[in-house]
């Protein structure tokens, strides 16, 4: 049977508005919840799993079979080590960790148990993402030369969601701010669309708007090593009223557009504009199915299927975590 026995690790926000209705509409179960949080544990047991106040009783769930880590940062190494040493399939929320230390020692505790780990890279499976990488793979952009990326929100002091503390600007926990948060997913991204990751990387950091010590917005720009370039903004200083989510992949032939496609949530659009003609049409993909269904459906059946194990890798997703350091002035 194809469907997954799931656990989670810190039931916040993410977990509970897309990472549970993904695993509902992936047709798999949510078992247990771990968390500490009596309301997020009430939160759980309305959606049926069967709560815990502490990781060993999740642990001991015998018909958990994947577990989603989605504590705070600085959690995240505690968890996947006592989850890698039961044997559980793990997938763990970016960034890897909140420094990269602890994203080294979680890559060799899976590496050592031989557990099946993923990052939670969710843009990977966004439809759009997955029709450009297609296209491109086509031939259809010619040589891929630039990617560009804004992802871009409103993130203020006083954010909470369900009454939780907004972690997300406390260094200790998260480790950074808009560029640890919000960056991982581009630099993942830039290397599923073309297939090899980021080489040289750069940056410049700001805490411009907000009144926290993280940063509240950066960009980066790298290079792959086969030449691509590719530049990123990212923001806790952008109202979410204005544009702020767009994806643009350029090539010697055409350039693809994607608006409102980065993120949690299903839909936005994606169109090519000819490089001869200049001509500029949409490009269809599925805009009802979340990337995070999608996440749970291709995890789940790569647990079920060996052989397509080879789309995880910890050591591409540290890397994704050196470039974080790096971009930080700390590798």
């Amino acid at each position: 049977m194809d469907a997954v026995g799931w656990g989670i690790v810190g039931y916040g926000w993410v977990a509970r508005d897309y990472m549970a209705p993904g695993i509902r509409a992936a047709g798999h179960r949510l078992v247990a919840v771990c968390d500490p949080d009596p309301a997020s544990r009430a939160a759980a047991e309305r959606e049926g799993a069967r709560t815990h106040a502490d990781l060993a009783g999740l642990l001991a769930e015998p018909d958990v079979e994947a577990v989603y880590v989605a504590t705070p940062n600085h959690l995240h190494w505690g968890a996947v080590e006592a989850l890698a040493a039961a044997g559980k399939a793990i997938l763990c929320e970016k960034p890897m960790a909140a420094t990269l230390a602890d994203a080294e020692a979680i890559m060799q505790a899976v590496e050592s148990k031989k557990i099946f780990y993923g990052t939670a890279f969710d843009q990977r499976h966004h439809p759009a993402h997955r029709a450009i990488r297609a296209q491109i793979e086509a031939g259809r952009l010619g040589t891929v030369t630039a990617i560009r990326i804004v992802y871009a929100c409103w993130l203020g002091r006083d954010w909470s969601e369900a009454g939780q503390p907004n972690w997300r600007i406390d260094a200790a926990q998260a480790g950074g701010g808009a560029l640890m948060d919000l960056a991982p997913h581009g630099l993942d991204l830039v290397d599923f669309l073309l297939g090899e990751p980021i080489a040289d990387i750069a940056a410049l950091t700001q805490s411009r708007a907000q009144d926290y010590a993280v940063d509240d917005g950066a960009l980066l720009i790298g290079r792959t090593a086969g030449g691509a370039l590719a530049s990123l903004h990212v923001a806790y200083n952008c109202p979410d009223a204005l544009p702020r989510r767009r994806l643009e992949v350029v090539g010697t032939k055409g350039m693809l557009v994607a608006e409102n496609t980065m993120g949690q949530t299903a839909g936005g659009s994606l169109a090519f504009t000819d490089g001869l003609s200049g001509r500029t049409e949409p490009v269809a993909f599925d805009t009802e199915c979340s990337p995070f269904t999608e996440q749970v459906r291709a995890f789940g059946s790569a647990l079920r299927r060996p052989e397509e194990r080879s789309a995880y890798s910890a050591m591409r997703d540290l890397h994704t975590m050196q470039l974080v350091a790096r971009a930080y002035g700390l590798g």
